[in-house]
């Protein structure tokens, strides 16, 4: 088979199998929520949402998946796990309201006579008899053949069997795992390619796992050898090392087999905010796609390269997945570097001040500080000693915090040369503070933007009065924009970053009325410059 033309399915296991990640537990709203993510708006073929049997909570949870995904026209989409039980794990899925079990059975002769006790033969048997009352009650019936990579390895003459055992029995997949993440793609390609050859008329899924770092390099070779889908996660969530990147599969398919993949790629950032958010587990900056740093050109070759004819651009283009491409200041940007975020941020600088920023750009580098684009106008005003950055000044601040009962703060803050104070109560210091700060905006007719994320470095191995860094995400209508403080005090350094947002959106707001005014006095020129034309004309016609 070639997979040029291949219509390949994928199947997230972000419900079931992510949630099998340590310390990970979604509650039903939030399951409902990945699901609706999942389906709605990566339009992801198959979505894997639970294990059987597992709670009456998680039974809610699926009921309430499946209720939403039937007004959508999605429920047969949704399948869940179970087990060779005697009908329990169907009954379950039933009450939920679902169409669709992956029955789990034994991939492995091993695993059939030590964990189970029981003869290829029985276990066989037990399977054939589930797989019927399943699909006597109306559901659709895959079978997940446990530790099938092991199991293929020792002994394949026993998954042979087991897959003609139940050739008739109307099984619509047979999803063929890595248990344990053992495999490599040549023995993933030579395995799948044997199953497809030996069974023409089975359709087979391949489930991976990461222990060896080869997930999405298995997945990918499944499908050269012809697999019908494949399965993943949002953010390698998963037992252990976790589960192939829903991202990196969904790229590699599509973009190094050519294959026709249903995502909708602009949606993978947001969903792996959304899933890095409800189960508490952050990517890796650098994970490919939908990492933070991923579209960053750091050296300044790269910068100058791409500024002189795109030489560092790829397929993976950062707006393919809703994002931009970002270069990053420091010790090794270069006056391309600079030139970029300054065309970015809207500002013009000679090329004598160029030069004086970069310097200073490239010594705070050295000094380990970290500089995004958003800290530009605070760097220039610091070197060319401009005040167009200085609207705001924290003059004085007192936080309080007490157990039992919630924190409170006092400040007094300079805003565009008038001394303004306020109070403000909250769930934690800095929450108290914004409040504060809110009330003190809100006089001036502005408005605070959305607190999208919250990050605090603090150096390893620091000591209890150690420089905290705070980096805090904002959004408001022109986007997400990041600031950042540094203190010893936690609070503090939230707060030094929270000043320097509202510098940021004071000299936005300042800058706006002036474009406004200067687009109406040019177009109060241009409206005389057409009546004195008409003038003229009258005129002359009269003449």
């Amino acid at each position: 088979m070639t997979p040029d033309d291949q219509r390949i399915l994928i199947l997230d296991t972000t419900l079931r199998d992510g949630e099998q990640t340590q310390g990970v537990s979604f509650s039903p709203d939030e399951k409902v929520n990945i699901a609706k993510a999942l389906l709605e708006l990566l339009r992801v073929d198959r979505i894997e949402v639970a294990s059987a049997r597992v709670s009456e909570g998680e039974l809610a949870a699926v009921a309430q998946i499946i209720d939403w995904a039937r007004t959508k026209g999605l429920d047969e989409r949704v399948e869940v796990l179970g087990f060779v039980d005697g009908g329990r794990s169907v009954d379950w899925i039933r009450r939920a309201g679902g169409h669709v079990i992956n029955l789990l059975a034994k991939g492995s002769e091993k695993h059939c006579r030590v964990q189970l006790g029981k003869t290829p033969e029985h276990h066989a048997a037990d399977v054939r008899a589930n797989i019927a009352l399943a699909r006597e009650r109306g559901l659709q019936v895959n079978l997940y053949l446990e530790d099938w990579s092991n199991g293929y390895v020792d002994n394949p003459g026993y998954v042979y069997a087991l897959i003609e055992s139940l050739a008739e029995s109307g099984v619509g997949h047979f999803m063929l795992p890595d248990t344990l993440g053992v495999m490599t793609p040549e023995r993933v390609f030579a395995a799948m390619s044997d199953m497809i050859r030996r069974f023409p008329e089975s359709r087979f899924d391949f489930h991976p796992h990461n222990d060896y770092g080869l997930a999405t390099a298995n997945v990918f070779a499944a499908a050269q050898a012809g697999a019908a889908a494949v399965h993943c996660t949002v953010n390698c969530l998963g037992e252990r090392a976790g589960n192939a990147s829903l991202a990196e599969v969904v790229v590699n398919l599509r973009d190094q087999l050519g294959m026709e993949i249903g995502i909708d790629e602009s949606h993978l950032g947001h969903v792996s905010e959304l899933v890095q958010y409800f189960s508490g587990k952050r990517i890796g900056d650098n994970a490919p796609i939908v990492g933070d740093d991923v579209f960053t050109q750091t050296a300044g070759i790269h910068a100058d390269g791409d500024n002189k004819g795109h030489l560092y651009f790829t397929k993976l283009s950062p707006e393919r997945f809703g994002r931009r491409r970002v270069y990053a200041l420091g010790k090794l940007a270069g006056k391309a570097s600079l030139a970029k975020n300054l065309e970015r941020i809207g500002i013009t600088l000679s090329e004598e001040n160029q030069r004086k920023v970069l310097q200073r750009v490239v010594e705070l580098g050295d000094s380990k500080k970290t500089i995004t684009a958003d800290d530009l106008p605070f760097i220039i005003a610091e070197v060319l000693e401009s005040k167009d950055y200085s609207h705001a000044e924290l003059l004085a601040c007192n936080v309080s915090s007490s157990y039992g009962l919630e924190s409170t703060a006092s400040i007094k803050i300079c805003l565009r040369g008038e001394h303004l104070t306020a109070t403000g109560s909250g769930n934690g210091g800095f929450d108290a503070f914004n409040k504060a700060l809110a009330r003190v905006v809100k006089t001036q007719g502005l408005s605070l933007p959305e607190l999208v994320d919250y990050e605090v470095r603090i150096p390893k191995g620091g000591r209890s009065d150690a420089l905290t860094e705070c980096a805090i995400t904002w959004a408001d209508e022109r986007g997400q924009f990041k600031t950042r403080g540094v203190h010893a005090n936690q609070v503090f350094a939230a707060i030094g970053a929270t000043m320097r947002m509202l510098n940021l959106v004071i000299h936005w707001s300042v800058k706006r009325k002036r474009d406004l005014a200067d687009a109406a006095i040019a177009n109060d020129a241009a409206t005389d410059a057409a009546i004195d034309a008409v003038s003229t004309a009258d005129a002359a016609d009269a003449a």
